[in-house]
């Protein structure tokens, strides 16, 4: 999965929407980057919005955010009813995906060196990227806002982290950190009642209630949910009441926790949670856990499609109570997604048979290596869920569920190489019709052929790696697995098997254009390996295979 960053630039500029449009068309325009949302308010004079990428693109195109705000906002005659220091007055980034919290920071470091250096802006680092607990507060920091900070930014205590000591006139300073990603969740009661589902929330948030003992002292009662802040409320429009959260580490309670406790404490006091509704947008994983989650419940396999994950999330969850749940729209990742990513993978199996059939050059022999590996990884994983819910065989749950989860991983990631390896081919052909008229062009041109080169080979390379891993999933399904599906692990190791043959001669056919003749060698002699072992396991697998439908 890609490192995915999530920013939420807020600008204090919320009326002259060309404004805010011109410095949205600056992030919009690197590479990588998902505009999800602007937001302007017209009272507070000031717009937040948020957008999300890899790593290196969030901070290249944050930088421009804030460079083209510094250029239009003024803030010597700015108004607004929102607290603010600065043209952008606070730049949080959230890891989103595969990344950590750590290298969240080191990347909010870079680029508030970058605003300090280049465009001379003081800045200010806050919560998880601020290790001072004094000032890693943003209500702290900005305490006496645009106005106030002149004289507050001479303060020795106040130097800033980046950038000079002297506050601009122009744009002021702005707050750049690091925090946790905030959930928006709302759960619904059958209830009207606000202070009934008041109850709930104040069991469960995390400040929980303050409470008045026999002799008249006061005390505060936590409740049983950390990093959860929550209320009641009545939603006219849907006719009920709701538990409103904010979760604000998912990490520490995740969507499906916070729900089963507001079903737990709703049922305590003689209500019934009908559904739930997410506010805005969520990361991927939070429905995949949720999904494992209630399948757990379930006692059943947890290896199962990402599709289905997210199915089971949603139902289970009941977040298609008030309205359509669209993933397509809600998920984070899936916003993110191209349609060249998966443009071979959303084809039908004939409509993709006959595209490889026309004088198409791609997909090609990788490509169907690619799916060969897929399908046999598909099988392992098949096997594994049928032994998972094997009569008699319950106390091996955990140990198939685990199997088959490693085999819908490898399915996942073997389709993904489907399209990455006619993307890799695509470029080859896009690097050499570059142009070649002068030897800028020609030494550009030479760079682009290796790189899309290299790309070439390390998709089926990786093909090969990841199909190996399938076929030793099929090896342990021979041995272990339902005797009665045996056969089906034996096709699954042949796939993964041819898988790794068709991969290799792709990796052989794309060597010879290589200048770095010690990586290919190296890469070669592993390969070479891989085979071997592929080859070795296939004869270990089949002769299994052949041992258990004997005994049949």
């Amino acid at each position: 999965m890609e490192k995915l960053i999530e920013c939420i630039p807020n600008f204090s500029e919320g009326v002259d929407l060309s404004i805010i449009k011109q410095i949205t068309d600056q992030i919009e325009s690197v590479d990588g980057i998902k505009l999800l949302d602007v937001d302007p308010g017209k009272a507070t004079n000031r717009t937040v919005v948020t957008f999300v990428g890899n790593p290196q693109a969030v901070v290249e195109a944050a930088f421009l955010g804030i460079k083209k705000a510094s250029e239009l906002i003024d803030m010597s005659k700015h108004k607004g009813e929102h607290p603010r220091m600065g043209a952008t007055d606070v730049c949080p980034l959230v890891p989103l995906s595969n990344i950590t919290v750590e290298e969240t920071v080191k990347y909010a470091n870079q680029l508030a060196a970058r605003v300090g250096k280049e465009l001379s802006i003081p800045v200010y680092m806050y919560e998880l990227a601020q290790s001072d607990p004094k000032r890693n507060n943003l209500s702290v920091i900005r305490e006496g806002e645009y106005e106030g900070f002149f004289k507050k930014i001479k303060k020795a205590e106040w130097k800033p982290d980046f950038g000079p000591a002297e506050f601009s006139v122009r744009s002021g300073g702005t707050v750049i950190g690091v925090r946790d990603f905030l959930v928006a969740y709302n759960v619904n009661l059958n209830t009207t009642s606000v202070r009934r589902a008041n109850s709930v929330a104040f069991d469960i948030r995390e400040r929980g209630r303050e409470i008045v003992d026999e002799k008249g002292n006061k005390k505060v009662v936590p409740g049983t949910l950390k990093s959860v802040k929550a209320l009641g409320w009545f939603i006219e429009e849907y006719g009920q009441a709701q538990i409103s959260m904010n979760l604000t580490n998912i990490n520490v309670t995740p969507v499906h926790i916070a729900f089963e406790e507001c079903c737990k404490k709703a049922t305590e006091r003689g209500m019934r949670v009908t559904g739930s509704e997410i506010v805005g947008l969520v990361p991927l994983q939070t429905l995949l856990d949720a999904g494992k989650f209630f399948l757990q419940k379930q006692q059943r396999s947890i290896g199962v499609s990402e599709k289905e994950l997210v199915h089971i999330a949603i139902k289970s969850l009941g977040l298609d109570e008030l309205g359509k749940f669209d993933p397509e729209k809600k998920i984070i990742e899936y916003q993110m997604r191209k349609a060249a990513d998966k443009a071979l993978q959303n084809l039908t199996i004939e409509a993709f048979a006959d595209m490889t059939a026309s004088e198409s050059p791609a997909p090609g022999g990788g490509s169907i290596s690619a799916y060969l590996g897929a399908l046999g990884a598909a099988l392992g994983a098949m096997v594994a869920n049928l032994s998972a819910g094997k009569k008699g065989w319950e106390e091996k749950l955990g140990e198939f569920s685990a199997f088959a989860e490693k085999g819908q991983k490898l399915k996942e990631r073997l389709l993904k190489l489907v399209d990455e390896d006619t993307n890799a081919f695509n470029r080859i052909m896009a690097a050499f019709g570059l142009p070649k008229s002068t030897e800028g062009d020609k030494l550009a041109r030479k760079e682009a052929i290796q790189n899309a080169t290299r790309g070439a080979i390390e998709v089926p390379f990786t093909v090969m790696q990841k199909s190996l891993e399938a076929m030793q999933l099929a090896k342990a399904m021979a041995e272990k697995g339902n005797p009665n599906s045996v056969s089906d692990a034996g096709v699954g190791a042949l796939c993964a098997r041819s898988a790794i043959m068709g991969a290799h001669l792709n990796v052989k056919i794309n060597a010879g254009g290589v200048e770095d003749k010690a990586w290919i060698a190296k890469l070669l002699t592993e390969a070479d390996k891989i085979e071997k072992d592929a080859l070795k396991l296939e004869k270990e697998i089949l002769a299994q295979v052949d041992k258990v439908i004997s005994k049949s």
